[in-house]
């Protein structure tokens, strides 16, 4: 009973947390409470009253300042700000930012304590936006990303379009108001369908603050009319000789339209009214293509034809089907052939220039050497004129053949492991020395024997010889056979790397000073070998298997194998360098007391971790930090050692003052904010005079403003701060400074 009574005492004597309300900002002059919350990247502070009774609170409470969703529900509440130094005042203010995504009509505060726990009364709903976007909004077809010419978009026989924003990011996360001709409709999405005239617009819609953003779009012009199903009537012909013409006819005529004839998708006359008729002239080059016509006018749809295909009757092609150049070989007969497009082609083969009598086939056979082509017409018809060479083919009768080979691929001696050689030209030497390239016809006609240094090579008796090892390395030709001819070709020298790798190591890559010996070696024998060990690509030793080096450098050792330099991988040699230890925290660490902080240290061989009594708390890379003071890391790189200093200091809990007394008492004179601002080189202090003037603009502030020549030439004069990092602000208000 003793235990219900006392329950039930200490519930009527809990503490009563009231509704937050609007209070007004004493940053701003002449202002009052607030009704609704518009901010933007520019303004963004807000303040609530918030009042509570006794008995009084626990000394380790916190009154912590909440934020309901748009639809004032606090399951996933939003901590706008907390408070520890209150639990003693039953009236204070509590100072704000708005979330980037606050977006509603409908939000609520409330205020909670930790010690106890309890949950005050829940604040009557408000406007809150916070404007990110503030500038007009620009809309056009879904997709297109820009706006319609002459910001009109005409919709025929009742089809409909979709209009959007095209200017703003992440589009879908906003509400619309959407205007036809003024008029606010119902949809409020990110887009518009519409198959109604009017004049269309769109803004976002802030709600309350609206009017603070300016979003409202440029207006697009939705017209509607009536398809009249414009097509091209079907012409006589589509396919024209040289010299022939054509008329195409629209369909619809004599309803004082505007025409525009297009071909291939191009306009080729200016709109002109009644133009139904265009005449396609085959005596122009390059009429063949897609004709289509255009009509507009007066509660008639835009309107375009499907299109109508002119050809060239004339127009075909000759395909010459043997190679370019041809060997006649004694007792021999090469075979010469075209095809065509023609619909009923006649054939006339030329031998240098001159009609061959007889020679009216798609083939020719041929015995002597020469240039033929072959002239190929239409049989009857507008077209008959028209005729077609083929490509010449170039027939030669070799008083010899030279084979040409090269290396397939890129080579560079002493850096190949491998490489293949083949033959890439066969040509055909005439008496007087002149060359015919006869690849095509004749590469595989031949019998072919490789040689290296002059000695067949067995078995390789291919057009192509691949080289592996260096035991091939030497000078490779080829001959090759047909009938009674015997061809050779050109040299090519060989000089393949051995397939090894030299690999060396060193007893350190740092050196602490001149006096350090660093040892490198390799597990190569040398005892036989040719070398010479490197530094900086300049020979520095050639007989040592092992070297003794106190300088800087890129090292290497260089072995002769079969004639090729081998080198081995590098060894870089610097001097001791402080930056080769890096640590995950700043120099300057400050943690929140009754926290522990791990540090944790990179780029060395071993660690030691000592406070400023020289005692050591950890050997190893890592250590974990909860007191304030100096400390010392210790990093060892092979033999060197690198000293790193710490220092921890716990974090600032005031809050950022409003009010300093530059009178040059000592106290309060300078602007002294958080630890958790000041003497940070990535947080941006920037201070304005009340004229909007830039005076203080500082990453890594110093607590050091005003210095102590400054005047100020008025009582109670008011300063603006803001305090940022690269991504947002992070406080802004004002300053007063009191003489």
């Amino acid at each position: 009973m003793f235990a219900f009574l006392f329950f039930g005492i200490s519930q009527l004597t809990a503490q009563i947390l009231n509704k937050p309300v609007p209070a007004d900002n004493p940053n701003l002059a002449g202002n009052s409470p607030w009704t609704a919350a518009c901010a933007s990247a520019s303004f963004n502070e807000y303040f609530v009253n918030f009042t509570w009774g006794p008995p009084l609170v626990n000394a380790d409470n916190e009154f912590i300042l909440e934020l309901s969703d748009a639809n004032g529900d606090f399951t996933s509440a939003t901590e706008l700000d907390r408070l520890g130094d209150q639990n003693t005042t039953f009236d204070f203010d509590f100072d704000f930012i708005l979330p980037s995504d606050t977006r509603g009509e409908n939000y609520r505060m409330r205020v909670r304590s930790t010690s106890p726990e309890i949950i005050g009364e829940e604040s009557d709903p408000y406007p809150m936006y916070y404007i990110d976007f503030d500038m007009p909004l620009q809309i056009g077809k879904a997709g297109d990303n820009a706006i319609p010419p002459g910001g009109a978009i005409e919709l025929c026989d009742g089809s409909s379009v979709s209009l959007e924003p095209f200017n703003i990011s992440n589009a879908n996360t906003y509400q619309y108001n959407w205007y036809r001709s003024g008029t606010l409709l119902s949809e409020k999405g990110p887009s518009l369908t519409t198959s109604q005239a009017g004049m269309y617009s769109v803004e976002i819609d802030y709600g309350f603050c609206s009017g603070s953003a300016n979003t409202l779009s440029n207006a697009i012009d939705v017209t509607t009319g009536t398809s009249l199903g414009i097509a091209i009537n079907p012409p006589a012909k589509t396919a024209l000789c040289s010299g022939e013409t054509q008329d195409l006819e629209a369909n619809i005529m004599s309803m004082g339209l505007t025409y525009t004839w297009y071909k291939d998708g191009v306009a080729i006359t200016t709109p002109t009214i009644d133009d139904h008729i265009y005449t396609v002239d085959a005596s122009v080059a390059g009429f063949e293509g897609d004709y289509a016509v255009e009509i507009s006018g007066s509660g008639t749809c835009l309107e375009r034809s499907a299109t109508v295909t002119m050809t060239n009757a004339g127009n075909f092609t000759v395909s010459r089907d043997n190679p370019e150049n041809l060997v006649i070989l004694p007792s021999q007969t090469q075979t010469l052939s075209v095809t065509t497009t023609a619909t009923t082609p006649v054939y006339q083969w030329y031998k240098d220039g001159a009609p061959i009598t007889g020679a009216t086939n798609a083939t020719l056979d041929i015995t002597e050497a020469g240039v033929y082509f072959a002239r190929v017409s239409q049989s009857g018809g507008a077209c008959a004129s028209t005729s077609v060479d083929s490509e010449t083919t170039t027939a030669v009768s070799p008083a010899s053949f030279e084979l040409v080979v090269d290396y397939t691929t890129a080579y560079t001696a002493c850096q190949n492991t491998s490489i293949a050689l083949n033959v890439i030209t066969v040509n055909a030497v005439a008496a007087d020395n002149s060359r015919t390239d006869v690849t095509a016809d004749l590469l595989a006609s031949f019998s072919y024997q490789w040689q290296k240094d002059g000695v067949d090579v067995a078995g390789e008796t291919s057009s192509i010889i691949n080289i592996t090892d260096v035991t091939e390395n030497g000078s490779y030709a080829i001959t090759g056979t047909l009938s009674t001819y015997n061809a050779s070709s050109n040299n090519l020298e060989v000089q393949l790397l051995v397939n090894e790798t030299i690999e060396i190591s060193s007893t350190s890559v740092v050196f602490c000073n001149p006096a350090d010996d660093i040892t490198i070696t390799t597990t190569t024998d040398l005892s036989s070998a040719t070398f010479e060990w490197q530094r900086d690509g300049v020979s520095i030793n050639t007989t040592d298997s092992a070297l003794i080096v106190n300088q800087q450098g890129t090292y290497r050792l260089v072995v002769s194998r079969n004639g090729c330099p081998l080198p081995s991988n590098d060894v870089v040699i610097a001097p001791l360098d402080d930056s080769l230890i890096s640590t995950d925290a700043p120099e300057d660490l400050v943690i929140p007391e009754g926290t522990t902080r791990t540090v944790t240290a990179s780029g060395g061989t071993a660690y030691q971790w000592f406070d400023s009594n020289n005692n050591l708390l950890s050997d190893t890379s890592s250590v974990s930090l909860e007191l304030e003071g100096n400390y010392m890391l210790v990093a060892t790189i092979d033999n060197c050692q690198i000293n790193k200093e710490l220092t921890v200091s716990f974090l600032d809990t005031f809050r950022v003052p409003n009010v300093i007394s530059a009178n040059g008492d000592g106290i309060n004179d300078q602007w002294v904010i958080p630890n958790s601002y000041s003497n940070k080189t990535d947080v941006n202090v920037i201070i304005y005079n009340d004229q909007g003037v830039e005076i203080l603009n500082e990453f890594n502030y110093q607590n050091s403003w005003p210095s102590a020549s400054m005047a100020f030439p008025k009582q109670n004069m008011v300063f603006y701060y803001t305090i940022r990092d690269a991504s947002e602000i992070l406080k802004q208000g004002t300053i007063t400074v009191i003489r």
